[in-house]
């Protein structure tokens, strides 16, 4: 690989994931763009769609797991909001992830940029103030809770994102979840749909290798920080 190359991508790698840990998403939000728009501004060949999503899918895997373990002993961590979404977004991101293959390239973008707007306008939205209930009287609507994060593993699922972008403002504004929970819970419930999302990617061979081991390195690095 040219020296160029690993420097940038792992400057890209670095910088997403320590937004990542720090907002609880899986930063691919951020990494996706700059992936795509970065590399040919030094005069570096560009990634295709198909292998910034597998790149991406293949790193948030590694840092949303970097992030849930700087949380790991806070409290914030809500077992039964990461065992609803979290088994639903897995099913979705699997299904996602395999079916991306079959879409073209404008495809996948198109879809990113439908989920970022969906994200931007949802953090708008006012939520509910919640963030004075004791962590341990925390509820939300189970089936509600479910629903969302198998249609937020699908679409995410597609551009190798594992939905934290969108889990965030979810939680948030339509579950009326406290920010500190929502942050630690969605980095927990990212990090399941990562694991459908990379086996989606790698079975179908969307995962450029040492590009993704670079980032891999840079999210283990920044996204605890």
């Amino acid at each position: 690989m040219d020296l160029t190359l690993i420097i940038v991508v792992f400057a890209i790698g670095f910088f997403g994931s320590f937004l990542s840990g720090m907002l609880g998403v899986g930063g691919s939000i951020i990494k996706y763009p700059m992936l795509l728009y970065i590399p040919p501004l030094f005069g570096l060949a560009a990634f295709t769609a198909h292998e910034v999503s597998g790149i991406s899918a293949v790193q948030v895997l590694f840092a949303s797991i970097a992030g849930v373990w700087a949380y790991r002993k806070g409290g914030y961590l809500n077992k039964q909001l990461i065992i609803y979404m979290g088994v639903a977004i897995l099913l979705g991101s699997l299904v996602g992830s395999y079916g991306s293959s079959y879409l073209s390239e404008q495809a996948v973008n198109v879809v990113y940029g439908i989920l970022a707007v969906i994200a931007a306008v949802m953090m708008f939205i006012p939520k509910k103030q919640v963030d004075d209930i004791p962590l341990n009287e925390v509820t939300f609507n189970k089936p509600l809770a479910a629903v969302l994060a198998l249609i937020v593993g699908i679409a995410s699922g597609i551009v190798g994102a594992a939905g934290g972008f969108l889990l965030v403002p979810i939680m948030l504004t339509v579950l009326h979840i406290p920010t500190r929970m929502t942050i630690a819970t969605s980095l927990a419930v990212t990090f399941i749909s990562s694991i459908g999302g990379s086996i989606g990617k790698l079975v179908t061979g969307q995962v450029d290798y040492w590009p993704a081991l670079i980032m891999i390195i840079a999210s283990l690095l920044a996204a605890p920080l």
